[in-house]
């Protein structure tokens, strides 16, 4: 477990106790679209709240099964970012359905789901333990099938509009870290030339990354950059591919 994983877990399985408790809570914090401008901090506290122990259930386990990878992938901030950004997405695209009361952690979860198959395309997902799935295609298949349902109205009490807002929320968030991330590193490298012997100096650091430690997805990602390295040198990794290697070198 990773120390947002743990606390989303948490503080999820609270609120929906306090719901069970005090039922007038979910109208309190569930996201009515139309309502938006009045209760304004519903797009934020409808993610933590649930219609049931399955809907929670489900939801925590996708949480359990994907968020630990991603946020060692991503580091803690980016990954907690990633996980509102989704939710606000869900938020947002819910103004398809502006009467409706929406709830649920799953626009966030989707959105985590998303940065899983991002940096993991090929992971095998089981589909009720037996069918296996790439993790791209489910995504692009989930896609499709909220595209359909949302717009054919047979939503039969899924929000499916928030699960999209979830996907378009995690990829916007993606592209930008990637993108603000490289601009701020040529900033960087164009104000203070690095020392020839840096790069030597940051190949023996990444070199010595404990992989005892890693997940397997992670470890084989770490080789696969590796050997980017040895291929093609230090100046081909993008943005990312350094701070993956710049983050591991400093837990490991």
């Amino acid at each position: 477990m990773t120390p947002w994983v743990t606390r989303l877990l948490f503080a999820n399985a609270a609120v929906f106790l306090l719901q069970m408790a005090v039922p007038q809570v979910t109208g309190w914090l569930g996201l009515v679209p139309a309502l938006v401008l009045v209760r304004p901090w519903t797009p934020f506290t409808y993610m933590f709240l649930h219609g049931g122990l399955m809907h929670i259930l489900f939801n925590m386990l996708g949480l359990f099964f994907f968020g630990p990878r991603l946020e060692e992938r991503l580091g803690s901030r980016h990954f907690l970012g990633l996980y509102l950004v989704s939710g606000l997405g869900g938020a947002a695209l819910s103004v398809f359905t502006p009467q409706s009361l929406i709830i649920g952690a799953s626009g966030a979860i989707f959105g985590v789901f998303l940065g899983f198959a991002y940096y993991w395309p090929r992971a095998q997902i089981y589909i009720w333990g037996i069918l296996p799935v790439e993790a791209r295609v489910l995504v692009v298949a989930t896609t499709a099938l909220s595209l359909w349902a949302g717009f054919s109205g047979g939503s039969g009490g899924v929000a499916h509009f928030a699960h999209l807002g979830g996907f378009a929320g995690g990829l916007l968030y993606l592209k930008l870290r990637e993108r603000l991330g490289t601009g701020a590193r040529f900033r960087a490298t164009a104000a203070v030339p690095a020392p020839k012997s840096a790069g030597t100096t940051d190949l023996a650091r990444w070199r010595a990354i404990n992989q005892a430690n890693l997940h397997p997805l992670n470890r084989a990602e770490l080789d696969r950059i590796l050997d980017k390295i040895s291929a093609t040198g230090m100046e081909s990794l993008t943005a990312g591919e350094r701070a993956f290697l710049e983050r591991f070198s400093q837990r490991h």
